[in-house]
């Protein structure tokens, strides 16, 4: 389990490093057109602003490994250890509740954009918002990931999958 979830994280983490790299070779090679031949790509950026909402959706999963999150840990502090535990796993039933609730919504959005396409690209915007599901399915994968060392220790995981408990920026813990 351990091997699928370590490969299950770099897969994702790829996915949004060749989406980075094709947006900034996108926009790098408009921004040299545009200087050197006095033309632009149409599709330039249109292209680089859904990468961006790809990126920004898949990215999120991993940023909750890690807690990176805002997070207000006031009430969290305030409770007893067996209190603490238990609004943890209150918290985690909540994103689960919420993301699939997200997922459902984003879904019933991509079918019905899937007629209209986009302005330069011609593509279907099913392929645009198809990025919602997408992104909040892993939002609930990972979150399962971590939940358990969650809810019991309030640690998340570090990037290089070790568990860390020091206190982060903003009250969270990483």
């Amino acid at each position: 389990m351990k091997k699928l979830e370590t490969l299950f994280v770099a897969l994702n983490g790829w996915a949004l490093i060749l989406m980075l790299t094709a947006m900034s070779l996108i926009v790098g090679a408009n921004i040299t057109l545009r200087y050197t031949s006095s033309h632009s790509l149409s599709w330039a950026d249109e292209a680089a602003r859904y990468l961006m909402i790809w990126m920004t959706f898949g990215g999120a999963g991993l940023v909750l490994r890690i807690g990176g999150h805002v997070a207000i840990t006031n009430l969290q502090d305030a409770l007893p250890a067996l209190g603490q535990r238990i609004l943890r796993a209150c918290i985690v039933l909540g994103l689960l509740v919420f993301f699939g609730f997200m997922v459902h919504v984003g879904m019933q959005y991509a079918q019905r954009m899937q007629f209209q396409v986009t302005p330069a690209l011609r593509i279907p915007f099913l392929y645009v918002y198809a990025a919602m599901p997408v992104g909040f399915g892993l939002l609930i994968v990972h979150l399962l990931l971590i939940a358990r060392p969650f809810i019991t220790a309030g640690i998340y995981k570090r990037m290089d999958d070790a568990e860390a408990s020091t206190p982060m920026p903003g009250g969270a813990r990483g």
